[in-house]
């Protein structure tokens, strides 16, 4: 609470707060919780919490309506800096396997952090904010496969071993239950459930189709992550979505901030303390990197160069979802130890660094969009820029 209030006061993001709590209270910082297995314990269930709500927030609806910007421009952005760490990654020798998944881990970007800003800043409606929204969207998405396949690019799982044939069958009946559950099964039983007029009773109902779906799909040989987030999204297709979020979100928020402060315990200070160099350049070269990419995504999608460059610089840092990635990544050992410590302290360096960026980003375009041949690329159309109140008053 008091780390809390202090970032409040200085204007930085919650989950910086908490990794930041972490390592403080952590075994390499004042060691007042030893039992870091017992918050991982919480944290899981914060994970579990966070990709039911995703799932359940998510509008098969909504994404046709904004295909071009979430599928067009969010896959041309993860797709350009997996490719581009990967390249850099092999520069360095590190093996395909690794350098893939460190792709994963850069290309995502914090949706908490950068809608929250901009929610503040009046500016998700902007072209700039809907631009980055829709990459978010994309990017919340594509966590799910992520997540799946990492555990195939160690070579160590059992899922591995299996024949294709048997990993189709469990996905196609998987994808089967999930719409039988949703159509037929769910909007009944939610339906008998509400006219109890009983919130108790549908809160725990709640519960049960997300530890049952999550379950169904472990014993399948797939994660309880996945099944989370299958579980909200049989709920999503029903008319009680926003009741059941409602319900859930306290929930999220309190376990979701003990998996932030479980990263933050791993986090060792030591490390940090004696690499600033490395993890100031690293943190730099990712934001540089991710905000091109990011710039060239919206580029593509009509934006005006000061715009796309406004968008670019919203999504430059490392996002929460790579830490539950990293967090996969570190059990499958596919992180060695040193590399593990750089991704949390360039990713925290990213996080905290956000909110002042978007805050300049305008300024910084205008900029940019003035040197030289960028002058040539699309204009910006004169309320571009704007925030919507200004538009509509003029």
């Amino acid at each position: 609470m008091l780390v809390l209030l202090v970032f409040h006061r200085l204007r930085l993001p919650p989950i910086v707060g908490f990794l930041m709590t972490g390592m403080i209270i952590g075994p390499s910082g004042l060691s007042l919780v030893s039992s870091v297995h017992e918050v991982e314990l919480l944290a899981e269930i914060g994970i579990i919490l966070l990709l039911f709500t995703i799932g359940i927030e998510f509008s098969l609806t909504s994404l046709l309506r904004s295909k071009k910007a979430v599928l067009l421009g969010g896959s041309v952005q993860v797709i350009l800096t997996i490719l581009l760490t990967v390249l850099v990654a092999r520069m360095f020798d590190v093996e395909p396997a690794r350098a893939l998944f460190y792709g994963m881990l850069v290309a995502l970007s914090s949706t908490a952090i950068v809608l929250r800003t901009l929610q503040e800043r009046a500016e998700i409606d902007s072209p700039p904010g809907r631009t980055s929204l829709a990459i978010l969207i994309f990017q919340d998405i594509i966590i799910v496969p992520m997540i799946i396949l990492t555990p195939f690019l160690s070579g160590t799982s059992e899922a591995a071993s299996e024949p294709v044939w048997m990993i189709v069958l469990k996905a196609v009946g998987v994808i089967v239950l999930v719409v039988a559950l949703a159509r037929f099964v769910v909007p009944a039983v939610l339906g008998q459930v509400t006219r109890t007029r009983s919130r108790e009773l549908f809160l725990l109902s709640i519960a049960l189709i997300a530890i049952a779906v999550a379950w169904l799909t472990s014993k399948a040989g797939l994660s309880l992550s996945l099944g989370a987030f299958l579980a909200g999204l049989i709920i999503s297709e029903s008319e009680y979505s926003l009741q059941a979020l409602d319900g859930i979100l306290p929930f999220k928020d309190v376990f979701t901030s003990f998996f932030f402060v479980s990263v933050g315990m791993i986090a060792d200070l030591n490390y940090i303390i004696s690499h600033p160099i490395i993890i100031i350049v690293g943190a730099l070269i990712v934001f540089i990197a991710k905000a091109s990419l990011a710039s060239l995504a919206s580029f593509f999608l009509g934006l005006s160069l000061r715009a796309a460059l406004v968008a670019g610089l919203a999504l430059a840092q490392v996002g929460e979802f790579s830490f539950i990635l990293s967090k996969v990544g570190v059990h499958y050992d596919l992180m060695s130890e040193d590399v593990y410590q750089l991704f949390i302290a360039v990713s925290i360096f990213t996080m905290a660094a956000t909110p002042f960026v978007i805050a300049v980003s305008p300024r910084w375009a205008e900029k940019l969009s003035s040197i030289g041949f960028l002058k040539r690329l699309r204009p910006a159309s004169f309320g571009e820029l704007r925030k919507p109140s200004e538009q509509l008053n003029n």
